[in-house]
Order: structure tokens, then C-alpha cells, then sequence
């Protein structure tokens, strides 16, 4: 099907858009040219083709091309590769005919953009292995990365026309994957926008309120922002320094993350903004120097807080990022956050990578710096043996979100290590072997446990012995993504020895009992022992980790006393599950499943209840479908990693059936509150209390609650009541860990 005069119009206009935006970076006709060849080839390969909202498919690769050139910044190669990135994995163009036509380079960048293509559809099994072949690309050149998250966000800019089940998948990818990664290298400004699209679509009633709710608040934000500028801005001109200062609000994504984490109202999160003062440097004197200056002439005004300086000017981040952060005590009693950083630090702060790259390619100095020393670590992981490729991701991950801190060898070479870091993280990135033989470590001369927590400042020594071995328990205590590869590659070397070991110890113990070895001996003895398939349960058993004293009691167990007794679930698209003759007239009628035998399972880390909003994750190990919470971290993992194996779920009709839920307090101690949360919540609900644990210190109590409930209304009622208690404080639905 050919355009038609309306797509003409609309490709023609951002076409025209387009070559606009490269008038600063096309230094020749030779580049024109090439820009102006990769669209018309692209035009004609995707002519007929329509995206699902019903635009022409060559929109898509022009609006990559754009967020490549204005907000990533980078060079003609990347818009022309942007232009023709779906080139040779959707039409009958091939490598070798773009390497004549563009030449090599281009060429190369396209192949490994044709490559990553296949990592995101949703028939994808193996989803983690693909995001490893995707990174390998850092190997070879970054700015295919970066297209490839141009392209994302594209993608998530445009996801209002895709399915609820795809938004989920797509929104978790880019909240486990993308947005880390876009953070990792510079681009904030993307970051921040993936952040917040995922909320929309992954949860937009939350989205909403708090988008209205910032709305609301804006005429007297923007009152306390000019009055808390004011005697800054003319304390800064009276020192000649040209400058410009705003007040950016905080993201809703990251508000919203702030009002999970510390389980507060909108009403609550005070640090809704931060003051940037973007300044050009003098020549004669040093940026840094600027940058403590401007802060000194700010704190002459303002108070600091001295615990919340951050000093990103002398010690960069890993991307490249530099700034001065202070926070300071400004008008009624309000902290503020002020970034003080000059023109440089700008660009290299919103466009991240490209930007930095630049400004060290135009300085004389070309030492491997902080992002050079990361993207060396992420190349050596990529090239070494990894237990699998979920754990590789996992790990890798852990290298992208992280707040650093420098610590120190005895003979005094600084090393940064991820906050939240131990000893032993410490000396796995010293060696694998010092991490291998690691026993403790001397921490400011002071001999502490290789388990120990490090700080920013601290000077380490590794202790280590030639009889020291890892242990399945040091992964609980390895932070960082080459400590636990390091771990489970040494553990994998011994796990077959620890499988057949603990095989032959467990049917040594069934056999006592004349018990033989079936999948209901195996449910019970796996959720006891907490150990998610049979290896893990050998090899634990065979490593001496767990040992089977109180078997017999596990065995004897009754199903019937679990948590969850009795639950009805309806499984709809694109998943369905049919009883025979369940056809009728060519459709498809989905099975009421009963939880005496059910094909599904509630999922432990979040515990849903009729009422939540849930997705279905397709268990390749059970075979069954494990049913989450949507706002679960742990579907976010999975949703990431597994695609395709994500279902649309919902609650059918249910009787009067029972869940377990738990709910947290906080409150006044006094005499008689336990008495009066119990007659509340049986006496006046009729609810049943299975638990109860709740301690007192210092006139204050807080504990945990666990009752049955019928459905979220039922728990949300119980949440209502206990909160009008005389004492209560606080009081919410506990969310696992």
C-alpha cells in the first residue's frame, strides 16, 4: 500500500524536523548526503507497513533519529543508523548491502542493532540470555546502546496503543533494564522519563493523583522557589558571576517511589524540588574552585546541613557525572537541595555519555577514567563463565543503580564500591582469589568480620587463608555483581558433588520412614526447607546447610492448615485453560479452577487477595501459574526476564473464602490496647485473628497483625476501624520482602 497524502505530509514534516536538528552536527555535504539517502532507503523499505496506532512505520525510526541527534546528542552515523535500525531485521535489505551503500561502520552499527531486534518480542523464551547478547554490544561500541534506548523510549512514549498484558512486559524491562542502564550512562532526562511512563501505564490511577496533586501545588511552589532564589541570585551577580538558577520538581516516579519506600501521603514528601545553578566558568580559574565558592556564598545566607554535602566535583561518579550538592535550611523551616555545576557539567549531565565522551576527546589527557573503568568490569563479566544468564542479569543490574562511596587499600589507592558494600565486596574486587580465600578483614586497623558493612573513608586489609573457601551463605552478604559471579562460579565447580550427596542422604531418610520419594513428599519438603527445585534442596542438603532433624513432622504436615485454604481465580487472555467440551460455537471458554487442586498459585512475596489488581507468571518449573500483585517487585524481575511467559489474570466470583493477610501498627502504648485492637477486629468485624506479635519500648508499640479476610474491602475495613483506636499511629498492609 503506497502513502497516501496525509502520511506524506506527516513523514514529510518530521523529516523536515530532522535535518533542522542536524545543522549543528552535518559538517559536510557528504554527511547531507548520507542522512538524506538512509531516510528515502528506510521510506521505501517500511512503505505499507503501520504501527499499531495506525501510523506509517518510517515515523518510528525518524522519532529514534530525533531523540538520537536533540537529546542524546549524538553524530551523523547514529542518525543514519537510527534512520535504517529495522532496516535489515524487517525488510529484504541486508548487511552487505548497507556496508556498500553507507560503509562499514554504519554498517556494523545496523548488524548490531538487527541483532538486539529479536531480544524484545514477546516469543522470546529466553529472555535474560538475549539481554546478555544485547550487552555485549558495550564490547564493541556504546552508542548502539544508546540507540537502542532511544528507540525504547520511543517505544514507551507510543505504549497507550498496546495490550495491558504488553504494557506490563515492556514496562517491566524498562524499569528492571532500561532506566538503570539510561542512568548508568548519563542521560537523567531519559531516565526520568522512562520512570514516569512506566507508572503511567503500570499503575495510572497513582500516576494521576499525584501528576494533579503537583498541579495543585504549583502557584505555591513556585512563591517559596522565587523567595528562597532571591538573595542568592543577588548575592551572585554582586560577585560577577553569570549564572543561571531554576527549581526543577522532582519526578512523579520518584515521589511515588518515595512515598512506597517510607509509606507516607503525597502531603508528606517534602523535598518536592531542588535548585540548580548552572554558571559559565572563568577561564583563570579552576571549574572546582567555582563550584566551593558559589557554595560559600550560598551557606552565607542559608545554613547547611553538613551530613548532606555531596561532592561529585573532585570525585566524578562512574558516568561522568559532576556536580556540588548541599542542602540547606531556607525559608519556614523547609530543606532545600541546591546543584551547583557549570556549563560543562550540564551538558554532560543531560546528555550523559556523548556529551562526556566529547569533552575528554577534546582534552589533552586521555586516561582511562571512571565510566572507561566501569564499562572494562561490564566487558570482563560479559567475557567470563556465568552460572546463568538470569544471574548474569541480576548482577549486572546491580552495577547500574548505585550510590558510591571510596574506599581505601593500606597502601592508600582509592577504589569506589557501591554503597552498601562489604568487606568481602572489597576483596573479590581486589582478586577472585583474595575474595576465594577471604576469613576477615582489618577495617581502619581494627580486625572485623568479612561480612561487615564498609564506609566511605575506610582503609581495608584482607585477611585471608589458603583453607578458606566460598559458601552458600556468602552470597547473603555480596553486594556487588563480580563478588556473587565469583561465589556461584565457585559454588557451581561443587554443586554436582553436593546434588548426588544429598540425593542419596534424603532417600537414605524417606526409606526409614517407608516413604517413596512423589511430587506431594516434594511440595511439602521444598516449602520447608525454602528451597525453590529439587537441586537446590540436594545440593543445600548435601553441602550441610540444612539437615532433615524434624522431617517426620514436616511430612505428617496438614495441607489443609496452610495460610491459604480456598480460592477460585479466572484466567483471561492470552492464556486459557479448557476442560473437555469446554468449546462452544469456535470460542474459547476459560476454566473456574478450585484451589483444592489448582492450577494456580498465590505468590508468597506479595500475597494478593480478591480485589488486587494481578498478572499471572507461567511457572516453567511447576507448570502452574503464580499469580502476583501487579505492583510486585519480584513480577517485575520476572516480567523482565521472562516475557513471555506473563499472562493476563482476574479474580472470578468467589465464596466466602478465606485469605491470610497481614497488617502493621505503630502507636501510643497504654494500658489495654491489645485488649481493644482484638475486640475491634473480632468482636466488632467478626474477623478471625490468627496472630498476633506486638512488643513495646519506650511508651511506644508496633508489631504485626495477621487475619483472614474475605477480599480487599474486608481489609481495608480492618485497616479503617484499628486506625480510629486512641493511640494508633500508624497502621498499614504489610508488603513482604
Amino acid at each position: 500500500m503506497d502513502y497516501t497524502p496525509e502520511d506524506e505530509v506527516l513523514i514529510g514534516g518530521q523529516f523536515e524536523k530532522l535535518l533542522e536538528s542536524c545543522g549543528n552536527i552535518a559538517r559536510s555535504d557528504d554527511d547531507w548526503n548520507l542522512i538524506r539517502k538512509a531516510f528515502f532507503l528506510a521510506k521505501e523499505a517500511h512503505k505499507g507497513v503501520r504501527r499499531r496506532s495506525g501510523e506509517p512505520y518510517i515515523t518510528h525510526p525518524l522519532a529514534v533519529a530525533q531523540i538520537v541527534v536533540d537529546e542524546i546528542g549524538l553524530g551523523v552515523k547514529s542518525v543514519v543508523s537510527s534512520l535504517l535500525h529495522d532496516a535489515v531485521e524487517d525488510t529484504s535489505y541486508t548487511v552487505e548491502e548497507i556496508e556498500a551503500m553507507f560503509g562499514p561502520k554504519i554498517a556494523s552499527m545496523v548488524d548490531g542493532l538487527t541483532k538486539m531486534a529479536g531480544v524484545f518480542t514477546t516469543e522470546t523464551s529466553e529472555q535474560a540470555e538475549n539481554f546478555r547478547k544485547m550487552l555485549l554490544t558495550l564490547s564493541d561500541d556504546v552508542r548502539v546502546i544508546l540507540i537502542k534506548i532511544a528507540d525504547r523510549l520511543h517505544n514507551m512514549r507510543t505504549l497507550g496503543s498496546m495490550p495491558p498484558h504488553k504494557q506490563i512486559k515492556i514496562t517491566s524491562e524498562t524499569i528492571y533494564l532500561f532506566a538503570p542502564l539510561a542512568y548508568r550512562l548519563g542521560l537523567y532526562s531519559i531516565k526520568t522519563e522512562l520512570e514516569d511512563l512506566s507508572l503511567k501505564y503500570r499503575f495510572p490511577e497513582q500516576y494521576e493523583e499525584i501528576k494533579q496533586k503537583l498541579h495543585l501545588t504549583e502557584v505555591a511552589r513556585s512563591q517559596f522557589i522565587g523567595s528562597f532564589n532571591g538573595p542568592i541570585e543577588q548575592r551572585l551577580r554582586e560577585s560577577g558571576i553569570d549564572f543561571e538558577i531554576s527549581g526543577r520538581v522532582k519526578s512523579i516516579y520518584s515521589i511515588w517511589s518515595k512515598m512506597q519506600r517510607k509509606q507516607i501521603p503525597f502531603e508528606e514528601v517534602y523535598d518536592l524540588f531542588a535548585i540548580r545553578i548552572i554558571f559559565k566558568p572563568s577561564p583563570l580559574i579552576p571549574e572546582k574552585s567555582q563550584c566551593w565558592h558559589i557554595y560559600s556564598l550560598i551557606t552565607d545566607i542559608y545554613k547547611p546541613k553538613p551530613d548532606r554535602i555531596r561532592d561529585w566535583v573532585n570525585i566524578p561518579k562512574a558516568n561522568g557525572y559532576e556536580a556540588l550538592h548541599a542542602t540547606v535550611m531556607g525559608p519556614q523551616g523547609v530543606w532545600v537541595e541546591v546543584q551547583i555545576r557549570s556549563e560543562r557539567m550540564e551538558e554532560i549531565a543531560e546528555k550523559g555519555f556523548a556529551a562526556h565522551w566529547k569533552y575528554k576527546q577534546a582534552t589533552i589527557s586521555q586516561d582511562e577514567d571512571e565510566f572507561d573503568k566501569w564499562l572494562k568490569k561490564v566487558r570482563e563479566a560479559l567475557n567470563s563463565p556465568t552460572e546463568s544468564a538470569v544471574d548474569f542479569l541480576d548482577n549486572f543490574r546491580t552495577t547500574l543503580y548505585t550510590t558510591e562511596i571510596v574506599v581505601f587499600t593500606p597502601k592508600g589507592e582509592s577504589r569506589k564500591m557501591p554503597m552498601g558494600a562489604t568487606a568481602l565486596d572489597f576483596a573479590y574486587d581486589i582478586h577472585t582469589n583474595v575474595g576465594n580465600k577471604a576469613i576477615g578483614a582489618k577495617i581502619n586497623h581494627k580486625i572485623e568480620s568479612i561480612f561487615t558493612p564498609i564506609m566511605s573513608g575506610d582503609q581495608i586489609e584482607i585477611l585471608t587463608s589458603d583453607n578458606s573457601t566460598p559458601k552458600t551463605e556468602w552470597l547473603n552478604h555480596a553486594t556487588t555483581a563480580k563478588a556473587r559471579q565469583s561465589i556461584r562460579n565457585y559454588l557451581k565447580k561443587h554443586k554436582q558433588h553436593n546434588v548426588e550427596n544429598g540425593k542419596e542422604i534424603f532417600e537414605a531418610k524417606l526409606k526409614e520412614f517407608g516413604i517413596t520419594p512423589s511430587a506431594r513428599v516434594f511440595r511439602k519438603v521444598l516449602s520447608a526447607y525454602e528451597s525453590k527445585t529439587k537441586d537446590e534442596f540436594y545440593s543445600k542438603l548435601g553441602a550441610g546447610i540444612i539437615s532433615l532433624e524434624g522431617l517426620d513432622k514436616v511430612l505428617r504436615e496438614n495441607a489443609a492448615s496452610k495460610m491459604l485454604k480456598f480460592w477460585t481465580i479466572q484466567l483471561a487472555n492470552p492464556l486459557k485453560i479448557f476442560g473437555a467440551g469446554d468449546k462452544r460455537r469456535g470460542q474459547e471458554r476459560p476454566q473456574t479452577i478450585n484451589a483444592e487442586e489448582p492450577d494456580f498459585t498465590i505468590a508468597q512475596c506479595c500475597s494478593p487477595i480478591p480485589g488486587d489488581n494481578v498478572i499471572g507468571y507461567k511457572n516453567p518449573e511447576t507448570g502452574k501459574v503464580d499469580v502476583h500483585k501487579t505492583s510486585c517487585d519480584e513480577l517485575t524481575r520476572l516480567a523482565a526476564q521472562h516475557g513471555d511467559r506473563i499472562t493476563s489474570v482476574k479474580w472470578s466470583s468467589h465464596k466466602a473464602m478465606s485469605y491470610l493477610s497481614v497488617i502493621e501498627i505503630r502507636g501510643i502504648d497504654r494500658i489495654g490496647i491489645l485488649m481493644e485492637l482484638a475486640q475491634v477486629i473480632t468482636g466488632e468485624l467478626d474477623i478471625n485473628i490468627r496472630e498476633m506479635h506486638v512488643q513495646s519500648h519506650d511508651g511506644i508499640f508496633e508489631g504485626t497483625i495477621a487475619v483472614y479476610v474475605k477480599n480487599i474491602d474486608d481489609l481495608n475495613l480492618v485497616i479503617g476501624k484499628v486506625a480510629r483506636i486512641k493511640g494508633v499511629e500508624v497502621v498499614k498492609r504489610h508488603i513482604s520482602k
